[in-house]
C-alpha cells in the first residue's frame, strides 16, 4: 500500500467540494477520509430546503467509509472556502469521534488561506466516546 499524502486527501476533498449541493448557503464543502483500509473517501455537503435535513460533508464521507467497509478514520481533510480555516462543526466533530482515536489528523482548510493541523482530541476536548459504553 502506498502512503497517502495530505496533498492527496485535499486533492480529493477539493474535487468532490466541487459536487457540494449548496443552493441556499453557497459555501461549498469536501471532506477526505483517509481510512484503516488505507483507501481514501470522499464526500461533499448537501443542502436541502428543510434545512436540518442537510448532510455535511464530514458526515458524507463517514457514510462513503462505512458503506465500502472500512471502520476507522485515521486522517481527515476539510476544504471549503475563504482564508479561515474550515473545521468540522460540532455535531461532524463527533460524528468523527465515533470511528476516530483522540489523537487522530484533522486538517482544516479555507483554500484561500493556510490550513490548520489538529488532533481530534484538540478540537473536541474530553469527548464522549464509543469507549465510555464498551465497559
Amino acid at each position: 500500500m502506498s502512503e497517502v499524502s495530505d496533498e492527496d486527501l485535499f486533492a480529493a476533498a477539493e474535487a468532490i467540494r466541487q459536487k457540494a449541493h449548496v443552493p441556499y448557503s453557497h459555501f461549498a464543502v469536501g471532506a477526505a477520509i483517509l481510512a484503516d483500509d488505507g483507501q481514501i473517501y470522499a464526500g461533499c455537503n448537501i443542502e436541502n430546503a428543510a434545512y436540518p435535513q442537510g448532510n455535511c460533508a464530514e458526515a458524507s464521507a463517514i457514510s462513503a467509509m462505512i458503506a465500502a467497509g472500512a471502520k476507522r478514520i485515521l486522517r481527515i481533510y476539510v476544504t471549503g472556502p475563504g482564508h479561515q480555516p474550515v473545521t468540522p462543526c460540532g455535531g461532524c466533530r463527533q460524528r468523527i469521534r465515533e470511528f476516530a482515536e483522540p489523537d487522530a489528523a484533522i486538517i482544516s482548510h479555507g483554500v484561500e488561506g493556510k490550513p490548520l493541523h489538529a488532533t481530534l482530541a484538540e478540537l473536541l476536548p474530553h469527548s464522549f466516546g464509543p469507549d465510555y459504553l464498551n465497559g
